[in-house]
């Protein structure tokens, strides 16, 4: 079995995801993968938004307590 170069190549990364650009010319599975994407960023938003609480509820603990 011969060896197919192409398996070798690196595999093209998503293309950035622009907010307000035309979607009509995205295909029913690109518009599936950007929501995928954008979920994941949400998700990763939400994540960095409870740790910032927690933060700050720490450093509130701390200087209240003084």
């Amino acid at each position: 079995m011969a060896i197919d170069p192409d398996e070798f190549q690196p595999r093209p990364q998503p293309r950035e995801i622009i907010l307000g650009e035309d979607l009509s010319r995205l295909s029913e599975h690109e518009l599936g993968a950007r929501i995928e994407r954008l979920e994941a960023e949400i998700a990763r938003c939400r994540e960095a938004i409870l740790a910032r609480k927690a933060t700050r509820a720490a450093a509130s603990a701390v200087f209240k307590a003084r």
